[in-house]
């Protein structure tokens, strides 16, 4: 997916994903919870995914993703879950792995994810 997306846009997409497949609705007042921002900020990267064709909302309604967002969160949710799997594997506590995981998930390359993602099927 060829998409040029900010690293907070990413957090705002995973974090809406993650609401809405825990079976909740993902309105702005819990994306601002889940991420601990303000709910302007919210709404000024909804109305950035909503440019760039990721997420949905009518006016006062929860926001849905697009298929295109949808795929896009499975991956920055993906490399997040490998990541957090993979420091705990190491021995980082599951908060700290946690925490570490969504600051490294926006910088490593391809490459290196594949090669922890290797790594961390091989020592199950």
């Amino acid at each position: 997916m060829a998409i040029a997306i900010t690293q907070s846009l990413e957090d705002y997409i995973e974090a809406i994903y993650v609401l809405i497949a825990g079976g909740n609705r993902a309105c702005v007042r819990d994306v601002a919870k889940r991420l601990n921002v303000k709910m302007p900020s919210v709404v000024k990267a909804i109305h950035e995914l909503k440019k760039l064709d990721l997420a949905v909302q009518e006016p006062y309604s929860s926001i849905e993703l697009t298929a295109k967002g949808e795929r896009l969160a499975q991956m920055v949710l993906g490399r997040h879950t490998l990541l957090r799997s993979f420091l705990m594997k190491l021995g980082v506590s599951r908060r700290i792995a946690d925490r570490d995981a969504c600051m490294m998930e926006h910088i490593l390359s391809a490459e290196t994810l594949d090669k922890i993602r290797n790594f961390t099927e091989e020592n199950k």
